[in-house]
């Protein structure tokens, strides 16, 4: 399986994001690329009313993705942003191209480091994967990457490759954070991880807003024995790769932590 990690700088309107989904999506499939994953908050990135921007699935913004997934003939992963019933709203992938057409709306929502994800968005509850050109993908987002569960839940559900795109918050030890978890996911569930960040908005002179999680960059492609393969820096950038899906069935023999797991422990002592 080719992909394409697409590491963006989101603006502030959703409108001139596409622009940047499609540019980027025509190079990728220049490159032959199977799939192109985009960042987290692709719609617009965070530090804006969220509420405002939010549209449903059958709307404008992501029909344009499909639109662009068409023209492309790839199949495009993006984070967008859909009306939650609450009044709130939902922080949804959206997958869409030749073949599929799904969305997974992020399960664990980031209220830590001094900003409430919940405040203002509604936490999805449905683990998802999507079947491409017969390979079963799992999908998370961002804070997802720090629960395991969700990734084993991956693994179990028969996916050899899981996609992480994100808008990882800055900050002391941050990075050396996402590089920790987003090897031990993919090793703890012996899966590709594509994890795909909002590059850092100071690289290309935008000021973040202040604690929002506006990206870092560090896109990576992480193999299933949890070592990096490739990774951008801070700079916007897109990796393309080569998963040898191959791989995942000798890594899994030799590390068979799924099969090694014992489940349902007892009940403490009282």
């Amino acid at each position: 399986m080719r992909i394409a990690l697409s590491q963006i700088v989101a603006g502030l309107d959703p409108k001139a994001n596409l622009d940047i989904v499609r540019d980027q999506a025509l190079h990728a499939a220049e490159q032959d690329a199977r799939i192109v994953v985009f960042p987290e908050a692709t719609m617009a990135r965070f530090g804006v009313r969220l509420r405002p921007i939010a549209e449903p699935l059958d709307g404008p913004w992501a029909g344009e993705v499909r639109r662009i997934a068409a023209e492309t003939g790839i199949v495009v992963v993006a984070g967008m942003f859909t009306p939650a019933p609450d009044g709130r709203v939902t922080n949804t992938l959206l997958v869409t191209g030749p073949g599929v057409d799904a969305s997974y709306d992020k399960i664990h929502l980031y209220d830590a480091f001094n900003f409430t994800e919940s405040r203002t968005v509604a936490p999805g509850s449905q683990v998802v994967t999507v079947d491409v050109d017969g390979l079963r993908i799992g999908l998370a987002t961002c804070y997802d990457v720090r629960f395991p569960e969700l990734f084993r839940a991956h693994a179990d559900a028969g996916a050899l490759v899981c996609l992480l795109p994100a808008s990882w918050g800055a900050g002391p030890g941050k990075r050396e954070q996402w590089d920790l978890l987003i090897r031990a996911r993919a090793l703890d569930a012996t899966v590709w991880l594509a994890a795909v960040g909002q590059a850092d908005p100071i690289s290309v002179g935008v000021e973040a807003s202040g604690t929002a999680p506006t990206g870092i960059g560090y896109s990576a492609v992480v193999g299933p024995d949890g070592s990096i393969r490739e990774q951008l820096s801070a700079e916007p950038g897109m990796i393309i790769a080569e998963l040898d899906i191959d791989e995942v069935t000798a890594v899994r023999q030799k590390i068979a932590v799924l099969d090694n797991r014992r489940l349902g422990w007892p009940e403490p002592p009282a």
